[in-house]
């Protein structure tokens, strides 16, 4: 009874924020002030320790990403010996966490959690961490980020096309976020550049805090063999006279229900893709972390299987023949592998001019574009004749986007933060 007044409130908060600018900002500074005055106590009690670092992925929603590896990379640097790692998530049963005497887990947004914020010298995260928590003298936030991004972000959007956010509040939330920055990675000479314009860095003379050195989370890409396939397909229950496609669409801004979250409206007919290609594929089915609401895949049983929750999508990327996203960056990870790439845009103009706009041209998309299920279905079909055309694009993509990753990012990365423990 109680849990359904708190969300019929939480509702009708969300409701009037959406229409009521005003009324949404007071809440939110009001929200950021008790939470602020919260975390004071913390910082006051608890000292920093030098040797303590906090690792989240994805706001607590998983144990993956650049966090990950850089985390299971220093478990086997013997100057880390006496370090303690903690690790943040929202459901603290479900991760299969690599096991260390020296690691701790938390719950995300509880006592610990902030406890263990006022004590790490480090912040190692792939997404933005609470306002409320600012930083003591000497700690270090290092923003991982978690994509090579084609869809325009932060500061760069110019559509207002977000339920909840107009422009000037994403910018004005980005600048208390990017000021606390120390160290943001990226994977290329193009990350760089866009990323010092999305995050408003050179503005906030934080443009030197870059670390150039690769994706550490596609190290794992790179370090695994056909056995590590074999058993992950097993894991799955993937047949093996099957092949696979990883289909991840993203979140769009305009999807939004209150008391819910970001949901997402499946544009794509399974029954009519698993009678094109169901006797030879399986898809592996994975939408955006922010898409709250639960699609119900239960009638494609045998042809489609739900991956939402799956922790490690790299290894999902490994036992797939075919990626196909919308506006989505995995493709970008994706492509170290060389394998087909489809993109299925049902509403790209929508997307383009309502929405978020893009970085690059479509041009160099290393992979055929469809708009219909029609095209989409008659594309699976043909990839074996669809692929080779993309070669060269597909060359010449990674040369620009992927050149830096080779197995070893982790370890250049963590000699950059930790340059005088390594």
């Amino acid at each position: 009874m109680i849990k359904q007044v708190i969300y019929k409130m939480k509702k009708m908060l969300v409701d009037i924020s959406k229409r009521n600018i005003l009324f949404r900002k007071m809440c939110r500074n009001i929200n950021l002030v008790i939470k602020k005055i919260r975390y004071i106590w913390y910082k006051i009690k608890y000292k920093m320790d030098d040797e303590t670092i906090l690792f989240e992925a994805f706001g607590g929603r998983n144990y993956t990403c650049s966090p990950k590896a850089i985390y299971e990379k220093m478990l086997s640097m013997p100057q880390f010996k006496n370090f303690k790692f903690v690790w943040a998530f929202l459901d603290t049963d479900i991760h299969d966490v690599k096991e260390d005497k020296r690691t701790t887990i938390v719950k995300s947004k509880s006592k610990e959690y902030y406890k263990y914020c006022s004590i790490a010298k480090y912040w190692i995260v792939n997404s933005i961490m609470e306002e409320s928590l600012t930083k003591k003298k000497g700690q270090v936030y290092v923003q991982c980020w978690h994509g090579t991004p084609i869809k325009k972000l932060r500061c760069d959007i110019e559509v207002d096309g977000s339920v909840l956010n107009t422009i000037k509040e994403i910018r004005k939330r980005n600048d208390i976020d990017a000021k606390r920055f120390d160290y943001f990675i990226s994977p290329s000479k193009y990350c760089t550049e866009k990323f010092i314009s999305a995050f408003n860095l050179k503005k906030l003379n934080k443009e030197n805090i870059i670390i150039e050195e690769g994706y550490p989370r596609n190290d794992f890409l790179f370090n695994k063999t056909q056995k590590d396939i074999t058993l992950i397909k097993e894991k799955l229950k993937i047949p093996i006279n099957k092949k696979v496609i990883f289909y991840l669409p993203t979140f769009r801004d305009n999807q939004h229900t209150s008391g819910i979250g970001y949901t997402y409206e499946l544009q794509i007919d399974f029954d009519r893709l698993r009678k094109a290609i169901g006797d030879e594929y399986v898809v592996l089915f994975s939408p955006h972390y922010f898409i709250a609401n639960s699609i119900d895949l239960s009638k494609y049983e045998g042809f489609v299987i739900n991956v939402a929750r799956y922790d490690e999508i790299n290894e999902l990327y490994l036992v797939s023949d075919i990626i196909m996203t919308d506006y989505s960056s995995v493709f970008f990870d994706f492509a170290n592998l060389k394998r087909p790439i489809v993109f299925y845009m049902y509403d790209y103009d929508l997307y383009q001019s309502r929405l978020r706009d893009f970085y690059i041209s479509l041009d160099e998309l290393p992979g055929p574009i469809t708009r219909t299920q029609e095209e989409l279905e008659k594309c699976i079909i043909n990839i074996e004749t669809e692929f080779p055309k993309y070669e060269r694009k597909y060359e010449d993509f990674n040369k620009k986007y992927n050149y830096l990753d080779d197995g070893n990012a982790s370890e250049r990365v963590i000699k950059e933060i930790f340059k005088e423990a390594v």
